[in-house]
């Protein structure tokens, strides 16, 4: 059997397109409801292209922001993977490019033979070689991705709130407006609101391209949830600064009817955020709302009188983080404390002299260790998701300087949790 792993080129990106779930059928996921889901199917049905649909997405396939790998088995194309090139808001609001490994596909006949494994050491070489000191990935499956030095680092809620119980603490007054708007006007107004988000945001990602196309096109998805709704919030001045997409999809179960399913949601400022739940958790003619793909501290519970019509369904971990650099990530980010760290990597120390303005990281070898760890710990701890308190505590670390696990924690302290919204 030869095996080779190499870019495709234009003439192999149908075939290769033909591997992913999107085209080949096969699940993309695990057999449960997932993050960015608001369904009640484990997964929703992936709408096949035609042949001629298929040709065109390929025409344009092969671009610096798409850059995909394949695994030849005997000349047979066998399996496939890409980066997709983005940009990661890290603490201290630095944006800095990682490669999104995406769309990854082995076809069943060729599975275990070591053919991910190879793809994945294509893939992440590809981002060292463009200077992409982190690589990021969502998991289809939990087990999986850890091997390769991914660690997951961003959490997202699916939350059920019973509309009836869902008043909230106080009165408010709006100061700004609400509107109903059609796909058009959404949008012209999410690319700006997105880009606020994620300058403020630490684990949001940038857009992929053509990410807000659809907003516009409209039309019914095939799951059955009805046509997407689309709610702006405007200040004072009439400047859009929060917006909401949400579906009220019909339901043969009267179980499950009644059911306002929240796609998105993002806001600037707690007037807005207020102004678009409070529509939101009393539409009329509905039970519930089902809400995924929300942040882990989100603070809507806390404004209802009734903390408990707020229901976590799920958690689900979201963006896996790979460090490819230590030195350039750990120099990349800002701290919450100032502190000085010796953490060894896989073997390697580094010196950290960490402080709110910036650090600098510098290779200690010989220099004993106060926290040792891997890679995938350090690509969970990176943007403040995890503590290294848990890790140490679940046997994943280990503090050889009594203390430095706390001082670890409190350097890498975020002021919200890391959230990303945005999927690639």
């Amino acid at each position: 059997m030869t095996i080779e792993i190499r870019p495709i080129t234009q003439g192999e990106a149908v075939e290769y397109m033909r591997l992913t779930p999107w085209v080949s059928g096969f699940p993309q996921e695990e057999p449960e409801p997932v993050a960015w889901y608001t369904g009640r199917a484990a997964y929703p049905p992936l709408v096949q292209p035609t042949a001629e649909q298929l040709e065109q997405y390929c025409a344009g396939l092969l671009t610096d922001w798409y850059r995909p790998q394949a695994a030849f088995v005997d000349g047979k194309l066998a399996g496939g993977s890409a980066i997709v090139s983005v940009e990661l808001t890290l603490p201290g609001g630095q944006q800095v490019p990682m490669g999104g490994v995406s769309w990854t596909a082995v076809l069943p006949t060729y599975r275990r033979r070591g053919l991910l494994r190879q793809m994945m050491g294509a893939l992440l070489d590809d981002c060292r070689e463009r200077g992409e000191f982190l690589a990021g990935l969502s998991a289809s499956e939990g087990a999986i991705y850890g091997r390769y030095g991914f660690g997951p680092a961003t959490f997202q809620h699916r939350w059920e709130v019973r509309r009836t119980d869902a008043a909230f603490r106080t009165p408010f007054t709006d100061p700004g407006r609400l509107e109903l708007v059609d796909g058009a006007t959404a949008a012209a107004v999410w690319p700006t609101l997105h880009e606020q988000i994620r300058a403020i945001r630490v684990g949001e990602i940038s857009p992929s391209a053509g990410r807000w196309a659809g907003l516009a096109a409209g039309g019914l998805p095939a799951d059955g949830s009805g046509p997407a709704h689309h709610l702006i919030h405007r200040d004072a001045t009439g400047a859009p600064d929060g917006a909401a997409i949400f579906r009220l999809p019909w339901a043969p179960d009267p179980a499950d009817a009644g059911v306002l399913a929240l796609a998105s949601l993002e806001a600037l400022n707690p007037d807005a955020y207020r102004a678009l739940w409070g529509l939101l958790l009393d539409f009329d003619l509905t039970k519930r709302v089902v809400a995924a793909r929300r942040p882990v501290d989100e603070p809507l519970r806390w404004m209802l009188t009734n903390p408990r019509a707020l229901k976590l369904a799920r958690t689900r971990d979201n963006l896996w983080l790979n460090i490819l650099d230590v030195q350039r990530a750990l120099e990349a980010r800002t701290y919450a404390a100032t502190d000085a760290l010796v953490l060894e990597v896989d073997g390697v120390s580094w010196r950290l002299d960490a402080a709110p303005e910036g650090a600098a990281c510098t290779a200690a070898p010989g220099v004993p260790a106060d926290v040792s760890l891997t890679v995938q710990e350090l690509g969970s701890l990176y943007l403040g998701g995890v503590r290294a308190s848990e890790f140490r505590d679940a046997g994943r670390i280990r503090e050889h300087t009594s203390g430095a696990v706390s001082r670890l924690d409190a350097l890498l302290r975020p002021d919200r949790a890391p959230h990303n919204a945005m999927a690639f």
